[in-house]
């Protein structure tokens, strides 16, 4: 089984657990570090939107949290068809933490595309200098 088969099902393995009391959509993903690491998370809400935190920073989080810098592919699914990809904030927070991340993303009605951050961030905001 392919990495990404593996992320595809561990991250359908929590989508249920996705606490979307307020927008009634649930997201899940999984990520892998370089050493084969796998993190899992949900998006949680919250009543006050700041404090809620999607899937993809929960896992990226995740990670860190147990010492990984350095992911390699991230897998995110989703019971809705309104999410096509990940939020501008999760974008800006991949882009720092895994650069080098390639994410593939599943959707219902076979809704399925892959990206890298570059795609999805092309000029991202940075504290590195450019050369």
């Amino acid at each position: 089984m392919s990495n990404r088969e593996v992320l595809k099902a561990a991250a359908y393995s929590v989508l249920e657990n996705a606490y979307s009391t307020y927008s009634s959509i649930k997201v899940a993903a999984a990520v892998m570090d370089r050493n084969g690491s796998i993190f899992k998370s949900i998006n949680v809400e919250n009543a006050g939107y700041s404090p809620t935190i999607c899937g993809e920073r929960n896992a990226i989080f995740t990670g860190i949290t147990e010492g990984c810098k350095d992911f390699t592919e991230m897998v995110v699914v989703t019971d809705s068809s309104l999410v096509k990809s990940p939020c501008g904030t999760c974008r800006q927070v991949l882009s720092e933490l895994a650069p080098e991340l390639k994410i593939y993303f599943y959707g219902p009605n076979n809704y399925y595309h892959e990206f890298t951050i570059e795609e999805l961030l092309p000029v991202a905001f940075t504290l590195k200098e450019e050369k």
